[in-house]
């Protein structure tokens, strides 16, 4: 399985409204299994369709410690969310080496299809629920850093145009 070349922010590409999935076909499940594989080998816990240009309702996310336990979610929908909020640092494989604290819903109850094409439901709590809400996040076009202030989305901005050239020019 071939890894995919994950979108890096500022990237215009990552501002896409994914599309929802109409069939759960091979094709989809080898992007499910590539996104997978992409995401382990970039040491993430999530991956939506959109950072890898394919825009459809796609994510991928394990936040197991063990990195043993891969869900797929395609068409995934957030059906509650607790009143209680966490705040927490966050990251994301399409704004490489950046953190920064974000609020979040501390648990989320989703509704989504498996890579089998079957309707599934299923609570999340602490990693997982952020996972969820930041991944789903990217189906609807919006990057972690677009909760930040102007000034720090700037300078991550400015810092990653610069680490991305800097990557090319020693090419």
């Amino acid at each position: 399985m071939p890894q995919l070349n994950i979108l890096r922010y500022p990237d215009p590409r990552l501002h896409t409204v994914a599309k929802p999935v109409a069939e759960v076909d091979e094709r989809l499940r080898r992007l499910a299994d590539d996104m997978l594989e992409t995401m382990y080998a970039a040491d993430g816990v999530g991956l939506a369709a959109t950072q890898v240009d394919v825009h459809v309702r796609l994510l991928v996310m394990d936040t197991s410690a063990e990195r043993d336990q891969p869900q797929v979610l395609i068409n995934p929908e957030i059906t509650a969310r607790s009143a209680e909020m966490i705040r927490g640092d966050e990251g994301c494989l399409s704004v490489p080496t950046i953190y920064d604290e974000v609020e979040r819903h501390a648990r989320v109850s989703v509704r989504a299809l498996g890579r089998d094409g079957q309707p599934f439901e299923f609570e999340a709590e602490g990693l997982a629920a952020v996972c969820v809400q930041h991944e789903m996040d990217h189906l609807l076009g919006k990057v972690f850093v677009e909760y930040l202030s102007l000034l720090k989305r700037e300078r991550i901005k400015i810092k990653m145009i610069k680490k991305t050239r800097d990557e090319l020019g020693k090419r």
